[in-house]
């Protein structure tokens, strides 16, 4: 090979890194410029599918519950993974319960989570949870393909996952993407 050839390539390629870079890091602006960025905005693979096989313990006095219990659902369902020690968890707290007052029945797996420290954040922040169940091994989190908590996926009578969120469900998130995702199952 040319020795003025292999000098371009060696040039080249870190500058087309630092372009194709440059043109993504731009269009993230643009996007968070017009308010249509959302970094928690991700596919989980389980939309459109059925929830996967498992058992999980009840807590707290709260009966568990499994995918056969999930799937035999008449009415829609909304499973909150959440956990003591997290903060945006505390915050949603308020809005669960509000939800749950309107009528959906919310079904909560605490992640990774022991049960006095479980015990004092129910305590504190309320329990809109119909049924309470914990993965303390973070295995049946994974098989939904949570990467952190808080995130709620809304489940239709069947088992079927219609619509998920990663983070806490806000008014904005209510709003904007639970009420209408809850409209399109009834």
């Amino acid at each position: 090979m040319d020795a003025r050839l292999s000098r371009r390539l060696l040039f080249g390629i870190p500058l087309a890194t630092v372009v194709v870079g440059g043109v993504g890091f731009y269009a993230l602006l643009e996007r968070m410029g017009k308010g249509t960025y959302n970094p928690q905005a991700f596919n989980n693979p389980l939309v459109g599918r059925k929830v996967p096989d498992f058992t999980l313990p009840g807590v707290d006095g709260h009966k568990g519950f499994d995918q056969a219990a999930v799937m035999t659902q008449p009415r829609p369902l909304l499973i909150n993974f959440f956990a003591s020690w997290c903060v945006p968890c505390a915050g949603e707290a308020p809005y669960l319960d509000a939800i749950a007052k309107s009528g959906l029945d919310i079904w909560g797996i605490a992640y990774q989570d022991k049960a006095t420290a479980l015990a004092l954040y129910l305590a504190k922040y309320g329990n809109p949870y119909r049924r309470l169940a914990t993965d303390t091994t973070g295995r049946v989190a994974i098989n939904w393909g949570v990467y952190g908590v808080p995130e709620s996926f809304l489940i239709a009578p069947g088992g079927e996952v219609r619509w998920h969120t990663a983070g806490p469900l806000f008014p904005e998130v209510i709003e904007d993407q639970l009420k209408p995702a809850l409209q399109r199952i009834s």
